[in-house]
């Protein structure tokens, strides 16, 4: 028994560098590998902690900006000073992010070398094939699954992608050539020197490319319509058109509190950026760690004021006519009224549908119905059809069946939606949803305002105030009408229809009166007049307690006083998401608690992945923040704790495998690859539904595959090529399985490229990358799927010999 406690060579005991750390001799194996594979598992959560920290450290980096002044003829000063971040897009993206992303691939590859001997092994060249394979063809798919059907996705950058898609391919015909036809199964100093060089190389072509060194290409090869300045300051208007836009159609809503307001321009706002590869990265890491994520979370009082925003055109859309029909190109198609009531004996609703704009083509959609209280079949049918206004057409009408039972109940709604196809010549206009009420049948008409004061601002143009009805709605009624004059002037600061009435056809319950507000241009106290509903025609009778309200005209400055409040918060919120901390307090804060200390809008699922990364969580809260030293010192530490972690899944990778009689090349090519990879899934895919291109989604995988090839195995070969060198002997590569594996997964990659190309350049594919019509869609993505498990097994087989190598 002595003895026996006193081994040292057992079972896989010399598989790893450094493990095991203690004599496992007497344990079963069976113990041995669950606890190996359970290592692994929470050590792949290590990664993913310090995958964090590290990103934020390259966002620090390359996200440092310089002020520039440009040019704006709607600025007092003849200009706008925006932020223009000092690194290149490109640069950025196949340099330090690529390091990011594909650090523990390279980390493994050198590891292995140096602290085996400078020997060549097959974990690490097998997991930067599998993980090249994984992202290019398995990510692919899914992102082109990911986009709603009918919705396409094309890449900005494609001459970019072209380059690095060239590049990735070159990687492993370079591979060949040196491990096949220059050298077979060893490698030179030079060789190895050369695949290293190949990254600087596709780095400045690249970056030459994209600056367009090589001619201009066309705007929509390249994505740019305008200097990057310029654009920077649009986008910098569209955010403050998007406050602007919630707080005109909200504020006048006495019940809604400006923080609330505030979090939904932060949910606008942040799904308007165009957010940067790391930053989905670094997303998707805190969701599947329990950490606190980079988008705002939706309470039940926002989730309702979008909900309005939606489906209420209560307040009017600044948004023109021609800005929704693309400058008059497509047509308009919306709903007449935004809710319609029916009686329930009545059987069925009759609903407008209009169309503005464009009426010469011929445009399809589709409309359909959703619940509200009410329950389709219980209580309605269901309706979903596709319509078709015929060229001239302008308004259609639908019919929809009402359940007519003998049960007393309250009135209930539900509702009808219009979606249109983008490939159709027509976009969906500002009441995009309807409601409809099913009323008791004995309830008899009223008309009444909603509220008794609203206000709006100087500069709205058209003040457009609310009147209700309620009731039947069986017949045509009309309400007259009257302003009367308070501090208000008609005819200096507001005018009014000359017939004063507005009509409620049969089964509309909503009608807006029309007051054109006029913007003198100076300061002005508020300013109110009141409007009076003095009579109606029809079988109604008005509700005598709310036939006056008052409306107020507001000074642009006092409601610029009201958006900077509201600014103020917006901007607290996005603050609060961002991706590095600003102290070393606030990150171990964040790190001690579920969902960075949101614990209200914790998950379960949240907890769960706290309790188990929780011990990484603290230990990597000792790295500096990404705040100090703008960011390298996180940066350094980050890759240090990154190289640590590596060695430790290589040697828990390599113990796990032999205990299961899996080779090291499979083991690479499926546990560790899928391990190292999982973040870029979901980062990728979040990417491909939120992003208005497919740039962040699959247009940068190519980089990272061919910085894997040069970076990884170039720097480890380069390494262990000098090492035998000056010991006189050649570093040894045996090139069976491994130039196998490059064949197969060359021969995917130009599947792969070549698909995305055709989907880029065919109408059946819908001319984009990602997305379109349902079953070419459902086509490649599902194939491309297939092929990365073609992959995985033809390279398994070749491993157990089932397949000859090369």
């Amino acid at each position: 028994m002595a003895n026996c406690t006193a081994c040292t060579e057992y079972l896989c005991s010399d598989k790893g560098l450094v493990m095991p750390f203690v004599n496992e001799y007497t344990w079963p194996k069976e113990a041995r590998a669950t606890i190996y594979f359970l290592g692994l598992l929470w050590s792949f959560m290590g990664v993913l902690i310090i995958g964090d920290i590290f990103m934020q450290g390259v966002e620090a980096i390359t996200g440092k900006t310089q002020a520039v002044k440009v040019p704006d003829t709607e600025s007092e000063t003849g200009y706008t000073v925006v932020d223009i971040k000092i690194w290149n897009g490109t640069v950025a993206n196949l340099t330090l992010m690529a390091l990011g992303s594909s650090a523990p691939e390279i980390y493994l590859s050198i590891i292995e070398v140096v602290f085996d001997d400078f020997k060549a092994g097959a974990l690490g060249p097998g997991t930067i094939f599998g993980s090249a394979a994984f992202n290019l063809m398995c990510i692919t798919g899914v992102c082109i699954l990911s986009i709603s059907s009918g919705e396409t996705k094309r890449i900005k950058k494609f001459k970019v992608f072209l380059v690095t898609g060239v590049f990735s391919l070159v990687a492993y015909l370079w591979l060949l050539i040196i491990l096949v036809a220059i050298t077979p199964d060893y490698i030179d100093v030079w060789e190895a020197v050369v695949t290293f060089l190949f990254f600087p190389l596709m780095v400045l072509v690249a970056y030459m490319v994209d600056k367009e060194f090589f001619g201009k290409g066309s705007v929509q090869d390249s994505g740019l319509e305008m200097g990057e300045e310029q654009n920077l300051l649009e986008k910098q208007k569209a955010d403050r058109q998007i406050i602007q836009e919630v707080l005109r159609r909200l504020h006048n809503k006495n019940d809604v509190k400006d923080k609330d307001i505030a979090l939904l321009t932060a949910k606008l706002m942040e799904e308007n950026k165009e957010h940067s590869r790391g930053w989905y990265r670094i997303n998707a890491i805190r969701s599947l760690t329990g950490g606190s994520k980079l988008t705002p979370h939706m309470n039940e009082r926002t989730e309702e004021l979008l909900r309005t925003l939606v489906a209420c055109d209560e307040m009017g859309s600044q948004v023109s006519l021609t800005e929704l029909s693309q400058g008059g190109e497509k047509a308009i198609i919306e709903f007449t009224a935004p809710s319609t009531s029916i009686l329930e004996c009545d059987k069925r609703v009759k609903i407008g549908i209009a169309r503005h704009g464009n009426i010469k083509r011929r445009v399809r959609y589709r409309v359909e119905t959703f619940d509200g209280t009410a329950v389709a079949t219980e209580d309605y049918i269901e309706f979903k059809q596709s319509l078709v206004f015929e060229p001239g057409e302008t308004m259609n009408y639908i019919e929809i069946d009402i359940v007519d039972d003998d049960i007393w109940e309250e009135d209930e709604v539900f509702f009808a939606k219009i979606s249109i196809d983008p490939a159709e010549p027509g976009v969906v206009g500002r009441r995009a949803i309807t409601q409809i009420i099913v009323l008791n049948d004995d309830i008899r008409d009223t008309i009444r305002f909603p509220k008794p004061a609203f206000v709006f601002k100087e500069s709205v143009g058209t003040a457009l105030v609310p009147v209700e009805r309620e009731g039947g709605c069986k017949g045509k009624v009309i309400v007259k009408y009257e302003t009367k004059d308070l501090v208000a002037v008609k005819g200096r600061d507001y005018c009014i229809d000359p017939k004063q009435e507005i009509v409620f056809e049969k089964g509309e319950v909503s009608k807006m009166i029309e007051i054109c507000i006029y913007d003198d241009m100076e300061f002005e106290k508020d300013e109110n007049f009141e409007v009076r509903l003095t009579g109606v025609e029809g079988n109604c009778e008005m509700d005598k307690r709310k036939t006056r309200c008052v409306v107020t005209i507001v000074n642009d400055d006092e409601f610029k006083g009201f958006v900077a409040r509201v600014t103020d918060l917006t901007n607290a919120n996005l603050d609060s998401l961002r991706m590095s901390y600003t102290s070393w307090g606030k990150q171990f804060q964040d790190a001690m608690n579920v969902n960075g200390g949101d614990v209200e809008n914790a998950t379960f699922i949240d907890y769960i992945l706290h309790f188990f990364t929780f011990g990484w969580k603290v230990i990597f809260s000792l790295v500096p923040p990404a705040s100090i030293l703008g960011g390298w010192l996180c940066f350094i530490c980050a890759l240090i704790s990154i190289g640590v972690i590596t060695a430790i899944i290589g040697d828990l990778a390599n113990i796990f495998g032999c205990l299961v009689d899996l080779k090291p090349e499979v083991t690479a090519i499926t546990f560790v690859a899928l391990g190292t990879n999982l973040p870029d899934i979901f980062a990728s895919r979040a990417a491909a539904t939120l992003e208005r291109s497919a740039d962040n989604a699959v247009g940068k995988v190519n980089g990272s595959i061919a910085v894997n090839v040069f970076f990884g195995l170039g720097v480890s070969w380069t390494i262990a090529a000098i090492y035998w060198a000056a010991q006189g002997k050649n570093f040894e590569v045996q090139s069976g399985s491994l130039v196998f594996s490059v064949i197969v997964y060359s021969i995917c990659a130009v599947i792969t490229l070549g698909l995305l190309i055709i989907r880029r350049f065919t109408g059946i594919f819908g001319n984009a990358e990602l997305g379109g019509p349902t079953g070419p869609k459902m086509a490649c993505g599902l194939f491309l799927i297939f092929l990365w498990f073609f992959y995985v097994l033809l390279s398994s087989l070749q491993s157990y010999e089932y397949i000859s190598g090369i």
